[in-house]
């Protein structure tokens, strides 16, 4: 399977799932399945595989700013980073979604946490973590 095979595969895959939480408060339980699981287990399946069989052809390392710029220079592992996010973002997502169903924080307040959740992860989480403290008083454990 080439890179571009596997990103466009794992972009709606991803997408899946954060419609599914988006929809969460009419499945909790079959959403946390997919969202904080099925899906993301399967995205590091695939980012898993990339890096076991890619990793040692790519350049670069994680030293310096340099190395980390040319180590994503390998399509392969391009792509398995681009994995890592997704399936990463995804899984923090439903962590918000999960905490705050269990706070009573209202799932209309979390939605524009995970609109940013799944376009600029940390931004998300902080949005999240805001909207936590302010409602429950509760900071990130």
């Amino acid at each position: 399977m080439t890179p571009d095979q596997i990103f466009e595969l794992s972009n709606p895959l991803a997408l899946l799932g954060w419609l599914v939480l988006l929809a969460s408060p009419l499945a909790p339980r079959a959403a946390q399945a997919v969202s904080a699981a099925a899906i993301p287990l399967l995205l590091a399946l695939a980012y898993t595989g990339l890096v076991l069989a890619y990793w040692w052809e790519a350049p670069g390392g994680f030293g310096s700013l340099s190395e980390v710029q040319a180590l994503f220079t390998h399509p392969h592992i391009a792509l398995a980073g681009w994995v890592h996010y997704l399936a990463f973002d995804l899984f923090l997502g439903a962590w918000e979604v999960r905490t705050a169903r269990a706070e009573g924080i209202p799932h209309w307040a979390v939605i524009p946490c995970l609109v940013l959740t799944f376009l600029f992860g940390p931004a998300g989480l902080l949005a999240f973590a805001i909207l936590r403290f302010t409602l429950v008083r509760k900071v990130l454990p």
